[in-house]
């Protein structure tokens, strides 16, 4: 039974839509998305977009077959390939280094200088740069935790970087338990990768396919998930591949246009009617052209140059347009990618540094958590086991990155110097933009300030003598000495 409360809100309701009507022409009024519409100019647009789920999305004959052409275009593009290799030396640079943040200072010490020793013997700088390169250009990176007993470490531990296609199923279908080689438990958490033992495209790939189990503490897996639900990467430069080619594809046209143009191609035509007079020239006779002569041709005939029509005046134009798409899917920008910053003035090409320096930042958080930490952890039990030392299950550090030049030292020292007098920072802090351990830096200075000091020498002298020949700098040195 209706209350009279619904009844007026009924009737309000009904006479709201009897003004809209007349208002509008009898017309019901409903609101649209205009992109959620298909019209007969959009429809061939998105013929393609699909409601798939993430994992179907990149199912592994997608994922198979965007490794394959990302391959290609990284080894046959020289963009493609600068832009990979420019990823790999800006976020890893020489490696990080690690800082523990335990309360004895002593063990710190000891931790670091080992962790450090052992990351030189197991080139770990080379290694994560050979596994951000994967991760651009295949979608993932896998490294496996294995024992090197040939290592002149203590800590027999490495790491072993296996192909994203050595990762597989024994079925294409996938649940969320199991995802094309990656088995998990009912909370999300990955159990354990099955490892094909040879490559696919190896020769000596058998015909069972034979593969091991490796578990999941022993294996370091990192991609970027760009949909919730999503198990397994796709190559982060899958956005920009078309762009590539269509690259490759205009700079070919524009050099095939240049070379036309250049060569001495020529034509014999008439204007003469099918059945004027003229005489007869073979179809396609070639007319051989000497350097200096002149060329008489049959009585009835011209003869023209082919002219090649080609805007190859828009080529840089064409190019930089196209290499600032591709460089947005990296969160980069045209001249980093290009390498190429002449168009820039100072505060312009600085600002495009900060944006990309911005991601890479975000990004080595990323490999922290997903590589450089479980490593790290691992690292620590077997060298507490090695030493008979026992050590908090993941205890306190913080890893040091090398920090980006800046374009104008000067400046950057100047700003420097403000931030720390006027205490809106600290010497931790400045030291980690530079990728430096502000311990050490105290260490070391204090070591030359001793060394100074037995040597008879001031902060300023030692400056002028390294320094130069700045008068200014020689007077001020004196006067301080004689005060």
């Amino acid at each position: 039974m209706k209350t009279k409360k619904h009844t007026n809100q009924e009737q309000q309701a009904e006479r709201q839509r009897v003004r809209l009507s007349g208002a509008m022409g009898a017309r019901w009024i409903r609101a649209r998305f205009d992109a959620a519409q298909t019209t007969k100019d959009n429809e061939r647009h998105w013929s393609m977009a699909d409601g798939l789920s993430a994992d179907q999305e990149a199912r592994p004959e997608v994922r198979r077959e965007l490794r394959r052409r990302s391959r290609y275009e990284v080894m046959n593009n020289p963009y493609a390939l600068g832009l990979v290799q420019m990823l790999a030396n800006d976020t890893m640079g020489k490696g990080p280094r690690l800082q523990m943040l335990m309360e004895n200072e002593e063990l710190n010490d000891r931790l670091e200088a080992d962790f450090n020793a052992w990351a030189r013997q197991i080139r770990l700088g080379q290694t994560l740069r050979l596994m951000r390169r994967a991760r651009c250009q295949d979608g993932e990176a896998f490294a496996i935790l294995a024992t090197n007993p040939k290592l002149r470490h203590q800590v027999k531990l490495t790491l072993n970087v296996i192909e994203a296609d050595r990762i597989q199923g024994l079925s294409v279908i996938s649940d969320e338990k199991y995802v094309d080689g990656i088995k998990y438990d009912e909370y999300g958490n990955p159990e354990s990768y099955r490892v094909l033992k040879y490559h696919p495209g190896d020769n000596s790939i058998t015909i069972e396919d034979e593969a091991v189990d490796v578990p999941a503490e022993y294996m370091l897996h990192t991609y970027v998930q760009t949909r919730p639900g999503l198990h397994r990467g796709i190559p982060e430069i899958t956005s920009a591949l078309s762009k590539f080619a269509n690259l490759r594809r205009y700079t070919m046209a524009t050099l095939a246009a240049a070379e036309s143009a250049a060569n001495f191609a020529a034509i014999l035509y008439t204007d003469s009617p099918p059945d004027g007079e003229s005489e007869d020239v073979e179809p396609l006779e070639p007319i051989e052209l000497e350097r200096n002569m002149m060329l008489t041709v049959p009585a009835g005939w011209k003869m023209g140059q082919l002219e090649a029509k080609h805007p190859s005046a828009n080529y840089t134009e064409f190019v930089k347009s196209t290499l600032a798409e591709i460089a947005r899917c990296v969160c980069s920008t045209y001249g980093s990618v290009a390498g190429d910053f002449s168009g820039f003035n100072y505060a312009s090409g600085r600002l495009d540094n900060q944006i990309y320096h911005q991601s890479i930042i975000v990004d080595r958080t990323k490999w922290e958590e997903d590589i450089l930490d479980p490593l790290l952890d691992t690292w620590l039990r077997e060298w507490g086991l090695v030493n008979g030392i026992i050590i908090d299950e993941h205890p306190p550090r913080t890893w040091f990155w090398d920090g980006f030049l800046h374009v104008d030292p000067t400046k950057e020292a100047t700003g420097q110097q403000m931030r720390l007098q006027n205490m809106t920072t600290t010497l931790a802090a400045e030291c980690a933009r530079d990728g430096k351990d502000y311990l050490a830096v105290l260490r070391q200075r204090a070591k030359e300030k001793k060394l100074m000091e037995e040597l008879g020498l001031t902060q300023q002298a030692a400056a002028t003598q390294g320094g130069g020949n700045n008068r200014e700098d020689e007077e001020d040195g004196r006067q301080q000495e004689e005060d």
